[in-house]
Order: C-alpha cells, then structure tokens, then sequence
C-alpha cells in the first residue's frame, strides 16, 4: 500500500510539473505574437525605430540640411543696390534698387517664400539704394528698419518715410558695433562713425555679417573717408566676401582697405554700360593684383552665395576685371589758374555745350549739381561750371544727392 501511494505521488507531481510547464510556454507565445502585430500594424514603425537614438540623429541631420545654410542674393537691379539675406527662417534686406525696381525685388522676395523680411536696411538716402524701399515695406511684414541720421528731400526719400509711418513703425539709428541675430548668423554694424559728411555716401550702414567660420560685408556706398573711419577705429572689416562699396567707384575700396578687408571675394553690384563708368579702372587693378574673384551683376545678372559656416559657393562663374572708365580727372591743371584758386568764390566756364545740362562742382568734390545755390556748395570758395557730360568725364560723376536726385 506504502509503494503504492508513493507511486501514485509521483505521477501526481510529475503531471503537475508537466501542467505548469506549459502554461509558461503559451504565455511567452502570445507575448511575442502580440508585439510583432503591434510593429506590423504601423508601417512607419520598424526595427529600427525602436532605437530612439539613432532615430533622433536623423531628424536633426534633415534640419541641418534644410536650415544650416546661409543665402545671399545680390539681386540684379542694374545701377543700384538690393541684398537678400536669408538664415533659416529669418531673413534681411539691405537696399531695395531704383524706384523702377519695386516690382523686381518685392517678387524676388516673394519667390523665396518670405513673407516677413526680420530687418530692413536702408544703407543711405540716395534712390539707387531706397527706390524701392517704400514698395517692399508696403507689402511684406516687417520686423525692424535700420537707416542712418542723413534725409534727401527728394520724394522718393519722402515715400520711404511716409510708408514708414502708415507702418506705425520708426527707424532705428545704427550705432557702431551694434549687433543683432539673423537666424543663426551675426550682423555688425560698422558704419556711419560720425555725420556731417559732404557727401552723401559715406553715411552708409556698413554691415559685417559671420556666419561659422564664414565673413561678409556690406558697404553700401561708402567712400575713402568712410573706410579710414573704420581702418582708424581699429573695427574688425576682414570678410571672405566684399560688397564692393560704390558699384566699384574709385572713390571706394581703398589699398588700405583692402588689405585689412583681404577678401577671396568681391561683389560688384553695377548696371551695364552705366553712364557713371562703374566700375572704375584702379578698382579694378587693385582687385585684380591681390587676386580677388570677381562677380558682377552686370555680367552674371543676380549673384546668389551659399555658405555652411565653412565653405562659400556661388551659382555663377567668376566675371571679368574689365572696367567702364577710369574716374580720372585728367585736366584740372587746365581748367584751375591761379586767379579762380584765389577768389573767394569763383565760377569758371568749363563747357559751351548746349546740348549737355549746365552742372556745378567744385575742384576736389565728387559730385555734380543742378542748382549753383545748392546748400552743400556754400561751403566751398571755388565753383566751377560746365557741362553734365564734362563733369562726369573730369571724375565728378556723382549726382548731388540734394539738388541732383543722387546715387
């Protein structure tokens, strides 16, 4: 009996062993039956996405592609000057072309897919760089305006000011080393360094822009006495790529500038076959010994720059080093004599030309004017007359920003 009910136990548990095993086993199977037709159900979801890591450095590398660039459009508009910036999702423009180019740079803009334009820059009040400023103000939103303590009394100066008013917006003055975020880029402002400048120009907003490794700046129209401001100043100008300052004028882009700037590239923004000789000979000379790739938009049409923080590429071929004139005065030893030098205001008859409009200018100023009672000639002892067409040729190519409609 004894054997018999040890015998009849150990049946018992052998069984009992037998039953939990197998319980265990189903429960394993349907864990891992419902899993996989979890990852089956969604298609998006693989093997991998169960890897948060991996999956995360994905993404952020298409942000990257997508957002990591910085864009800048030199946008063709002739004898003018229209900048595109664009970083991520914010973008700059600096200058918006002659009035005639309203249309051109606000439907640039608008093929980019911006509809809010972060700052406008306003280099200076001359219509070849603010022509087209109260039109893109009109029509996008707008974040910030920057322009300098300098006003025209022209009415395309008027506009900008009065589109900027009906904005409910102000102007912001530029202070030197100010800066501001363009996205994931940095604007510093450079000039003006001081005010009072007879001529126009040199109160432009002078802008360096950094981006990683990478350097850009933006002259507007500054002139030598600009540029030996910011030299003077000990100011940080060095840049891969120059905005050549005054569509290559001579009356810009300095030896000494130059050297301290030491850029690989150079921007010319200039009209073709432009009245003005833009650009100017010796510019040209010194861009060309130090090596300097040339882009021109009235070779290339608009100029676009791509950088990564690292490296800068173009979407056209290098332009030439050729130049439309020379910006000489070649025969004011001719025109001076001792007794126009020594009166206290003296006008000389240069040019009978009845063909050409009368002009003013005086010796050693760069610019032309309409009206021998213009304010900004008042200051000097000498003024000289002749023709438009001589003044431009004598190197007095520049239009009095007052009297003149400026340039």
């Amino acid at each position: 009996m004894r054997n018999m009910k040890r015998y009849l136990s150990s049946i018992l548990g052998l069984i009992l062993i037998l039953s939990l095993s197998g319980c265990s086993s189903i429960s394993g199977n349907t864990t891992t039956t419902v899993l996989s037709s979890q990852i089956e159900s969604k298609g998006s979801i693989t093997k991998d996405a169960l890897q948060p890591n991996k999956n995360t450095t994905s993404v952020d590398n298409d942000k990257k592609d997508a957002y990591g660039n910085l864009k800048i459009h030199y946008i063709d508009v002739g004898q003018a000057d229209s900048i595109l910036i664009e970083q991520g999702s914010s973008s700059m423009l600096i200058d918006a072309g002659n009035n005639e180019d309203s249309n051109t740079v606000k439907n640039y803009i608008s093929k980019q897919g911006i509809a809010k334009l972060d700052y406008i820059v306003g280099t200076h009040p001359h219509e070849d760089h603010i022509g087209g400023l109260d039109y893109v103000i009109n029509s996008f939103q707008v974040g910030k305006i920057y322009m300098p303590k300098a006003t025209s009394n022209t009415k395309t100066f008027q506009n900008v000011v009065s589109a900027i008013k009906a904005k409910g917006m102000k102007a912001t003055l530029p202070k030197v080393l100010e800066t501001f975020k363009v996205g994931k880029a940095t604007a510093t402002i450079l000039a003006p360094n001081s005010s009072g400048y007879e001529d126009l120009n040199n109160n432009s907003i002078v802008i360096r822009l950094t981006f990683g490794n990478n350097s850009f700046m933006f002259d507007g129209d500054a002139e030598d006495i600009s540029e030996n401001e910011m030299l003077s100043k000990g100011l940080d100008v060095s840049a891969d790529v120059l905005k050549v300052g005054h569509h290559g004028s001579n009356s810009s882009t300095t030896e000494a500038f130059l050297d301290k700037v030491n850029p690989k590239y150079a921007v010319i923004s200039v009209g073709m076959d432009n009245s003005y000789g833009h650009p100017h000979k010796s510019t040209m000379e010194r861009l060309q010994a130090k090596g300097i790739k040339v882009y021109r938009t009235d070779e290339s049409g608009t100029i676009v720059a791509t950088s990564n923080g690292n490296d800068i590429t173009f979407n056209v071929k290098p332009g030439s080093y050729s130049y439309n004139g020379t910006g000489a005065i070649t025969s004011k030893s001719n025109i001076l004599s001792k007794n126009v030098v020594n009166k206290q205001t003296t006008k000389t008859k240069i040019s009978s030309n009845v063909n050409n409009k009368t002009v003013y200018f005086t010796p050693n100023g760069k610019s032309y004017h309409y009206d021998k009672n213009c304010s900004t000639l008042k200051r000097s002892k000498t003024i000289l007359e002749g023709s438009k067409q001589e003044a431009i040729r004598l190197g007095h190519a520049d239009p009095c920003n007052i009297c003149a409609g400026g340039n």
